[in-house]
C-alpha cells in the first residue's frame, strides 16, 4: 500500500522570532524607564538643594553620577559639602558662613522597583570649620551607613548608625579627642496614628563605648547607652535652622517623653524616665526619676572635694544649708588644720562620703538589676541640672 501519511505542517516563522523581539522591546522600555528615571533624580536633587538653600543648608558636590542600571539607582556625590548660611540674603551677602561640612564621598543606593526606600553610605573623614576658616574639628569612623523609608514625601522612619566614630578638635596640625565610641545608633520614625501637621516621633538612641572629653568628667570614662524617646511640638518636616525649629517647639509647648534609659558606667547603672522640655530661654527644663545603683562611684566625679578646697559658691550653701556663708566654710576649715595639723585636709577628702549620705538620705532605697540602689529625682532648671540640692552641669542654651 502506498504511504498515506500527512507531511507535517510547517510553523511559521515569525514565532520563533516573536519571544525574542518582546524580550527586546521590554528591554529597551526597561532601558528608557531606568534613564528617565535617572534624569528624575538629577531634578529632584536639584530642587531639594534649593529649597534647603532658602533655609540656609547649601548642600554641594563637586562630582555627581547616576548609575545602577539595570534596576539600581545609585547615586554619587564626591567632594561633598555642606555649608550652613545665614537665611536672608542681605545676610549672606555681609557674613561668612558660620559652619562649613566637608567628607570625601556619599553614595545613595535605591531599587528602581522600590524608589521610596533610600540607602546611604559615607566615606570618611568628615571636616567642620567655622566661618570659612581652617578645619576646627575632623569626625572620622570606620563605617557609616543610614536609610530612609517613605521619600519623596513625608519620611516614615530612618536611621543612621557609625561604627567607631571620632570626633576631634583640630589646632593647625595638632588633634585632640573630644568623642569616641564603639558604636553609635539613631533610629526615628512617625509615632503610629500621628498627624502629619502635629507629627510625634519615636526615636531610639544606642551608644556603646561612648566617652565624652571636656563636657563633664563623668562622661570621660566609656559609658554605654540605650535611650528611647517621643518628642512632640513639631509643626511640620519643612526644612528649617535648627535654632528655627526649637524655638517652634518651645513655643508650641513640646516635650521630649524619655520613655526608657538606661546608662551603664563599670559598676554604675542608671535608668530614668521623665518629660523634659524648653524654657522661654532655650534651655532644657524638667525632671527625670532616676534609679541609680553605684552611685558612690559617681560622687568622686563630681569635684566636691575641689569645691571645698576652693570654697565652697554662696549660692549652693544657700541651698544646702540655708544661714551658713561660704567664709565661715573656710573658717572653719582653717581652724581646725590649726588645732590638729592635717585635720582640715582629712575633712575635705572624706566630703564625698557625707554628700553620699546625704544623697542616700533624697530618695529611697529599692534594687535594680540584682544590686542596691536609691530611686530619686534629677531636676532641669533652666539649663541647671541639680542632683538633689547639689548643682552638678549647666547645660547652654539651645537657642
Amino acid at each position: 500500500m502506498p504511504d498515506i501519511t500527512p507531511a507535517p505542517r510547517r510553523r511559521p516563522l515569525w514565532r520563533l522570532f516573536l519571544m525574542p523581539v518582546l524580550l527586546l522591546v521590554a528591554a529597551a522600555a526597561w532601558s528608557a524607564f531606568w534613564f528617565f528615571a535617572a534624569s528624575q533624580v538629577e531634578v529632584k536633587a536639584d530642587a531639594w538643594r534649593a529649597l534647603e538653600a532658602k533655609s540656609g543648608r547649601v548642600y554641594d558636590c563637586a562630582k555627581r553620577s547616576v548609575a545602577g542600571f539595570p534596576f539600581r539607582l545609585e547615586i554619587s556625590c564626591s567632594g561633598a559639602s555642606v555649608t550652613l548660611r545665614s537665611q536672608t540674603a542681605e545676610q549672606a551677602a555681609t557674613q561668612a558662613a558660620p559652619v562649613t561640612a566637608k567628607l570625601g564621598e556619599i553614595l545613595m543606593v535605591a531599587q528602581i522597583y522600590d524608589p521610596k526606600k533610600v540607602i546611604a553610605e559615607f566615606t570618611a573623614p568628615a571636616t567642620l570649620s567655622d566661618r570659612g576658616g581652617p578645619a576646627s574639628m575632623m569626625v572620622n569612623w570606620s563605617k557609616a551607613r543610614s536609610s530612609v523609608v517613605g521619600l519623596p514625601a513625608i519620611p516614615q522612619r530612618a536611621s543612621i548608625v557609625f561604627d567607631e566614630p571620632s570626633i576631634d578638635r583640630v589646632n593647625a596640625s595638632v588633634q585632640t579627642p573630644l568623642a569616641r565610641a564603639k558604636l553609635v545608633e539613631l533610629h526615628g520614625r512617625l509615632a503610629e496614628g500621628s498627624a502629619l501637621d502635629r507629627p510625634v516621633i519615636e526615636t531610639v538612641l544606642k551608644i556603646q563605648g561612648g566617652s565624652v572629653q571636656e563636657v563633664h568628667p563623668l562622661l570621660a570614662a566609656p559609658f554605654d547607652a540605650d535611650v528611647r524617646a517621643m518628642l512632640s511640638g513639631l509643626k511640620d518636616f519643612s526644612p528649617k535652622p535648627w535654632p528655627e525649629r526649637f524655638r517652634e517647639i518651645q513655643a508650641a509647648g513640646g516635650r521630649v517623653e524619655i520613655v526608657q534609659s538606661r546608662i551603664a558606667q563599670g559598676d554604675l547603672v542608671a535608668v530614668a524616665a521623665g518629660t523634659l522640655g524648653l524654657s522661654a530661654n532655650g534651655r532644657i527644663d524638667g525632671e527625670l526619676q532616676m534609679t541609680v545603683a553605684g552611685i558612690e562611684k559617681v560622687i568622686p566625679a563630681l569635684g566636691i572635694e575641689k569645691m571645698l578646697e576652693e570654697g565652697v559658691p554662696q549660692a549652693t550653701l544657700d541651698r544646702v544649708a540655708p544661714g551658713v556663708r561660704s567664709q565661715d566654710v573656710s573658717n572653719l576649715l582653717g581652724a581646725l588644720d590649726r588645732a590638729i595639723p592635717g585635720l582640715g585636709k582629712v575633712v575635705k577628702q572624706n566630703a564625698n562620703v557625707g554628700v553620699a549620705a546625704g544623697i542616700n538620705a533624697l530618695g529611697k532605697e529599692t534594687v535594680l538589676e540584682g544590686k542596691k540602689a536609691r530611686a530619686f529625682p534629677l531636676r532641669f532648671v533652666d539649663g541647671a541640672v541639680f542632683l538633689g540640692p547639689l548643682k552638678v552641669a549647666q547645660i547652654p542654651p539651645l537657642y
